[in-house]
């Protein structure tokens, strides 16, 4: 069965393979299952699913593209470094899918992965549909990634980086202008 506009966030730890590699299997596994229970706590709050975990990946649908953006930046934004997580990145794609044996397959979940591979430390991408599907973004800051050339897709992938509003840095203020000599 076709399922249309839901919306699938991708969400992984950056430098994963490295840090295995440094660390040991053990180490690496904990910090993973941390950082899975850590994000399974989010869930509830943004109506979101989890579909599977991949190694230090994890899968969820969610039923709203704004909950969804949410989500993915309290996810790299709230559990990226800190305490004992190495930094997150995300992405998001709404579309079309396929639900078959308790997993979703189709372009919108390709897609929601590519994006977060191609995302950077900290960074939550999504696709021009989620944008779009998500008008009342309130607090949340969209900028224009470009088109990006993803892994195995045919066409570019118009993809916008979000951050919230609190995050950004303060704009420059001019220093005011010195007062005027009072003529004597």
């Amino acid at each position: 069965m076709v399922v249309a506009n839901h919306t699938f966030l991708f969400a992984d730890l950056v430098g994963y393979t490295a840090f295995t590699a440094a660390v040991g299997d053990d180490r690496a596994a904990d910090m993973a299952l941390e950082f899975h229970d850590r994000v399974r706590a989010l869930l509830d709050e943004h109506l979101a699913t989890e579909i599977k975990t991949m190694g230090d990946a994890i899968m969820l649908r969610c039923h709203c593209p704004e909950r969804a953006m949410r989500l993915a930046v309290a996810i790299v934004r709230g559990l990226e470094g800190g305490d004992r997580l190495l930094p997150v990145r995300a992405g998001v794609c709404t579309g079309t899918a396929v639900a078959r044996n308790g997993d979703w397959y189709g372009t919108a979940v390709n897609v929601a992965a590519r994006l977060c591979a191609a995302a950077g430390e900290g960074e939550a991408l999504a696709c021009e549909r989620t944008r779009a599907a998500a008008p009342e973004r309130g607090t949340l800051d969209l900028s224009e990634r470009g088109p990006l050339r993803l892994k195995n897709l045919a066409e570019p992938v118009i993809a916008y980086a979000w951050t919230p509003r609190f995050l950004r840095p303060a704009p420059r203020r001019r220093p005011a202008p010195a007062p005027l000599p009072v003529p004597a």
